[in-house]
């Protein structure tokens, strides 16, 4: 393929078109800036926790009614002396022994008839008592930092108080 004259001067009129564009778009270049001022920023956050108290009560507890047992002793003893007068020989001893039991028991229900209630004492005891609190606090979630490049002035957040210089990223586009 031949070119003309008019032709080749479009081409390098075209080649020369893109070549400048490709230049205008430099590439991005790093540099230091003044920090100015930097103010944390707060949020407030509730933090749960376990608040305990100690106390002592008296608290009711049944007792057992108080048993006295010189009734068994004594119907026991009893009920043996007068099954020891009934029969004679094996059937003596089985009496003897059939009377202790009866005598042990009528005894018993005897001398203990008023206490077949229970009682009840007040007993102390250490009661623990838990609830959870929300407590209120102020935690730092970033820094809003003003720094000077070249005579401007800017305001940027960031996750670190960057110190009395910040990098900054340069970057030249055409207006």
């Amino acid at each position: 393929m031949t070119y003309t004259g008019a032709s080749m001067k479009h081409l390098g009129l075209a080649s020369l078109l893109a070549t400048a564009a490709l230049g205008v778009h430099a590439e991005p270049f790093f540099d230091q800036a003044r920090v100015r001022d930097v103010e944390p920023q707060y949020e407030r956050v509730s933090v749960p926790r376990e608040e305990c108290t100690r106390q002592w009560v008296n608290e009711r507890q049944p007792v057992g009614p108080h048993r006295n047992p010189g009734g068994v002793v004594i119907g026991g003893i009893a009920g043996a002396v007068l099954g020891n007068q009934v029969g004679k020989g094996h059937g003596r001893e089985a009496a003897t022994a059939v009377g202790a039991v009866v005598g042990a028991l009528a005894g018993d229900r005897i001398a203990n008839r008023g206490d077949r209630w229970e009682q009840h004492d007040d007993v102390p005891r250490e009661v623990t008592t838990c609830r959870t609190v929300h407590e209120v606090q102020a935690r730092i979630v970033g820094y809003q930092v003003t720094y000077e490049y070249r005579g401007q002035h800017f305001t940027t957040l960031m996750r670190e108080n960057p110190g009395p210089n910040l990098r900054v990223r340069v970057s030249v586009d055409p207006a």
